[in-house]
């Protein structure tokens, strides 16, 4: 589990965890018939059908205890954060800082925040519901920095998931690729017979960069992989090289109209039988059983990016408290994560989301079919951050990205891997 622990602080199970009677309270959201007044802003991205439906599930029990706070669900609307980090920093630098807000677990923007002082610590909130002997350590790491907790995991999702249409695959005799000559070999069947082998967006200009990542992995093996996101490999590796070449090949094989979609809309490709395959992480799955109505196993199915068996892309979300949080508005906000952090608030949250709780009690048999195979895998399998989600700090991810749109447009596979060993060099990743 290197890469996700690389660069985080570690979390004192001994300084922070409650006592044995704190076990009562681990799984209690009930109200203490404190902050029952004033509002609530929740600032999130979480605005496709599967997500937003996700959220209200949280709003929903949160509003049964506290009728008389006026929830505002102030969600942006843009994958991964694209565009609700942005007004998130003009806020936070204005020093008007919403309730709270979602951010991802690792060394990104969380850390950026708490660097500036513009997060409390929930050490006491930990220990009062129970939490440390709940969440893996691992994950705990992941929000703690010099033995501080400020945030609360509220999903544990996996990026390099290969989504395909079973029904089409069923129809040419294929089965999910394994390797990159396995994929190639597939996508030319589907291709010559006029289906797009692998559905693609970047409206969000994020899309690309997890495919890429997942093609990294697979190429360059867990360890190396480690080592790229931990700083202690440079990125004119030559597997880096041989990655990034394999994945324009791979864009060949990818729908035209890629920079204009939407991640759902390439779901939806996927869902109508008009592509065969999409790579992307298991919010896919809300979409094709929330969105779309698909059963698992039977109309869509998945399996590890190829080359990536035994390894989980790992991505949290993860909520705060900010700093600037006084009185009922402090309040309020602790009583909602109280409800962020309970079992039966993330059980009611990933079942429509299409992710699972990262809580060590969560009940597989609340889950579906994927699901309970992504809480196998995320239980047995090695563990790494991705490089857009989390994993590094924010001015890597941005190059990384700027990168990535240059060589979509330039083909220039040397000036990317410059272009990111500069930016190693610059925002150093260990």
């Amino acid at each position: 589990m290197g890469a996700l622990l690389a660069g985080c602080g570690t979390s004192n199970g001994n300084s922070t965890s409650g006592s044995g009677n704190s076990a009562n309270t681990t799984n209690s959201t009930t109200s203490t018939g404190t902050g029952n007044s004033g509002s609530l802003e929740i600032f999130s991205w979480w605005t496709g059908v599967a997500s937003s439906k996700a959220l209200q599930q949280f709003i929903n029990q949160y509003e049964k205890q506290y009728p008389g706070v006026k929830v505002v669900n102030a969600a942006v609307a843009g994958g991964a954060g694209s565009n609700a980090k942005a007004v998130l920093s003009s806020r936070m630098e204005a020093g008007k800082p919403p309730g709270t807000f979602q951010v991802h677990a690792g060394n990104g923007s969380l850390l950026s925040w708490v660097q500036a002082g513009d997060m409390t610590p929930l050490n006491s909130l930990y220990k009062q519901m129970g939490w440390n002997t709940k969440f893996p350590q691992s994950l705990l790491n992941l929000v703690t920095f010099n033995g501080k907790i400020y945030a609360v995991p509220v999903d544990m999702q996996r990026d390099n998931v290969l989504w395909y249409n079973k029904k089409v695959f069923a129809k040419y005799n294929l089965t999910p690729p394994t390797t990159f000559n396995q994929f190639f070999t597939d996508a030319q069947v589907l291709k010559s017979h006029g289906i797009t082998p692998l559905a693609l967006a970047n409206h969000g200009n994020w899309e690309t960069t997890i495919l890429w990542s997942d093609v990294l992995l697979g190429t360059v093996g867990y360890t190396k992989y480690d080592q790229l996101m931990s700083g202690k490999v440079g990125w004119n590796d030559p597997g880096v090289t041989q990655a990034t070449n394999t994945f324009l090949k791979m864009m060949q094989y990818t729908n035209s109209d890629y920079n204009s979609l939407h991640w759902a809309q390439a779901d939806g490709l996927v869902a109508q039988g008009k592509a065969a395959m999409n790579v992307q992480g298991d919010w896919a799955q809300g979409y094709f059983t929330t969105t779309a109505g698909l059963k698992p196993n039977v109309d869509f199915g998945w399996a590890p990016t190829p080359g990536t068996q035994g390894v989980f892309a790992a991505v949290s979300d993860v909520f705060g408290l900010p700093s600037k949080l006084t009185g009922t508005d402090k309040t309020n906000a602790e009583n909602f994560l109280k409800v962020l952090g309970s079992s039966e608030g993330q059980k009611a949250f990933n079942t429509l989301k299409g992710t699972i709780s990262p809580r060590l009690d969560a009940n597989p048999s609340d889950y579906n079919a994927y699901g309970q195979s992504a809480m196998a895998s995320y239980k047995k399998d090695k563990l790494v951050l991705t490089p857009t989600q989390g994993g590094l700090n924010p001015g890597f991810t941005t190059a990384l990205q700027n990168a990535m749109t240059q060589l979509i447009s330039s083909q220039n596979v040397s000036q990317f891997v410059s272009a990111l060993q500069s930016a190693a060099q610059q925002n150093p990743l260990s």
